[in-house]
């Protein structure tokens, strides 16, 4: 299944896209793509429905982040080794974890806004994983029973915030406002074969930047999983950003080369759907 939401921020309703790619109406099943519809139970009610005779949603309604109610916001750092090269960054022996606030998730076109006092903008690519059950202390063999499906991500980035004035950690550099686009669709796992063959690719104003794919990753999908859930609880709902491939800002040769206002960010991952951000500047 691919599950959707739409409509004005902050008052998405839920939606499933049919054998057409068209959006159906779930409102008058679920309130949400959130919480208990992301179960093993409520996803198991949405495949027995007839899609086709579901409301159909007209026009081109905004699309809204492909989760709701997001408790934990995780994000992997360094998880491609090539990433890691262009960083200059040794690579991790353990997964590096660290958060995005909820608050900076957005819908996959909504703008990007370049925060106040921001000088380097970056982008990254990455394969969300969206959490389907309460795991803790999660067995190596199960943890992919926890998950429920996959998303596009961009996690954007404000590189001086980050790394230059981090005070240890990245957290304030990766949760500005419009920080995390997630979407435009959830899908199922059981539509993902392997999540470790997964193509990815971002372009700049029509320049490609990134192109990668998920088999480089360092720590695979169920690894990150399982790792997360030996530190804190994942809920359902909770989403995983698991790193992104070379080609970001920050590592461009000779010098690196960051976003500014009016830039357009496309991006793409096999099977997930893309994404189109344009960057503007800060409002009150």
């Amino acid at each position: 299944m691919k599950l959707i939401r739409y409509g004005a921020p902050g008052r998405e309703k839920p939606g499933m896209l049919d054998a057409q790619g068209r959006i159906r109406d779930l409102s008058k099943i679920v309130p949400d793509i959130a919480g208990d519809a992301l179960s093993q139970k409520g996803l198991a009610k949405l495949r027995k429905l007839k899609v086709d005779r579901l409301p159909l949603v007209r026009g081109t309604p905004r699309l809204g982040p492909c989760v709701g109610g997001v408790g934990n916001f995780i994000a992997i750092g360094l998880n491609y080794s090539d990433h890691a090269a262009e960083s200059g960054m040794p690579i991790p022996k353990e997964p590096i974890i660290f958060n995005k606030a909820p608050t900076c998730i957005c819908g996959p076109n909504d703008d990007t806004v370049m925060p106040k006092g921001a000088t380097k903008l970056d982008y990254e690519v990455e394969l969300g994983v969206v959490i389907g059950a309460r795991a803790r202390y999660l067995a190596k063999n199960k943890a992919m029973e926890a998950v429920a499906g996959y998303c596009l991500a961009n996690d954007v980035s404000e590189r001086v915030f980050q790394l230059e004035r981090s005070g240890g950690q990245w957290a304030k550099g990766k949760g500005c406002e419009t920080f995390g686009p997630l979407g435009p669709w959830l899908v199922t796992k059981d539509e993902i074969r392997d999540p470790q063959r997964l193509g990815l690719w971002l372009t700049v104003n029509g320049e490609t930047r990134q192109h990668g794919s998920t088999r480089t990753m360092i720590f695979g999908v169920a690894h990150l999983v399982w790792y997360c859930s030996q530190f804190f609880v994942l809920e359902p709902g909770d989403v995983i950003l698991t790193g992104t491939p070379p080609g970001v800002g920050l590592g461009m040769k000779p010098e690196p080369t960051f976003l500014k206002v009016g830039d357009v960010v496309r991006l793409g991952i096999d099977g997930l759907g893309e994404q189109r951000q344009k960057v503007v500047k800060f409002r009150m």
